[in-house]
């Protein structure tokens, strides 16, 4: 059995969306991004999550035409930032992200933030890319339930993804199970809630049972629980481990003992900060 996690979940469209990807927040070095994603798709990562605010689109644009991997082998997000939110800033913008990372289409493209007053017109800008065939999914990030809600109002097509912060100290169950109620996919990010769970005991003890990484164990979690998992990391020895999740599975004690360490503990910002701009 192959260590490499390959799995993919099926969008609402039908779209089939790799499980595990790699993000590339916070990655601002150009080589050392570069060589990341480089490697990352060496070892059997297809899917990339960037965003116009990561400063990174070009040399994620670089990584994926240096690898030779045909175009539809891959699965890449982006998305639009908050000084560029509204119906014709978000396609202008959308226009930017495409010739930076120098593709004809993205698979993925979401909101970054529910902006006040501003979050409405950037998803049906959105929607307009889709029916364009520009992206092959729509999406958002960061938003609540009643965010969604607003959305739904006026959508044709309902967003397909949500990426919102996920980890054990921040499980968001209520908001998953709404998403799940409507057939979008929760991509979580801040996976390992930025390296504070690592010494954590139990977390610690699990792994040892499981002979693994407390990474490798929170990765798992995540793809039990259904959900779309995009650790990042620039360091080739984690990049590998973290998709190495395919050869072994937690139990449901071991799933529990894990929702358990919940405290709804953000690592980043709370989206209604955006929302009473």
């Amino acid at each position: 059995m192959t260590s490499i996690y390959r799995k993919e979940l099926t969008l609402s469209n039908g779209v089939a969306m790799p499980q595990l990807g790699l993000g590339v927040y916070k990655m601002t070095d150009p080589k050392e991004t570069e060589t990341a994603i480089s490697y990352a798709l060496e070892v059997g990562y297809r899917a990339i999550d960037t965003a116009a605010i990561y400063e990174n689109e070009m040399e994620t644009g670089n990584a994926i035409r240096q690898s030779g991997i045909p175009r539809e082998e891959l699965f890449i997000t982006s998305k639009v930032w908050n000084n560029d939110q509204g119906y014709d800033e978000t396609l202008r913008a959308f226009e930017v992200s495409l010739e930076k990372l120098g593709v004809s289409y993205l698979d993925l493209y979401l909101t970054h933030w529910p902006v006040a007053h501003k979050y409405v017109d950037t998803y049906r800008a959105i929607e307009r890319l889709y029916e364009e065939k520009l992206i092959r999914a729509t999406g958002v990030s960061n938003h609540h339930a009643h965010h969604l809600k607003e959305l739904f109002k006026t959508a044709n097509v309902q967003p397909m993804v949500n990426q919102i912060e996920v980890h054990p100290r921040l499980t968001q169950e209520p908001l998953r199970e709404f998403c799940a109620e409507h057939g979008i996919v929760v991509t979580s990010w801040s996976p390992l809630a930025r390296g504070k769970l690592m010494e954590h005991p139990t977390l610690l003890h699990i792994a040892a049972k499981h002979g693994k990484t407390t990474a490798q164990v929170i990765i798992r979690w995540h793809l039990q629980n259904g959900l779309v998992v995009i650790p990042k990391s620039v360091t080739p020895k984690r990049i590998k481990e973290n998709i190495e999740v395919a050869d072994f599975e937690l139990t449901l004690e071991d799933m529990m003992t894990i929702n358990a360490l919940n405290m709804d503990e953000r690592t980043g910002t709370n989206p209604e900060k955006y929302d009473t701009l």
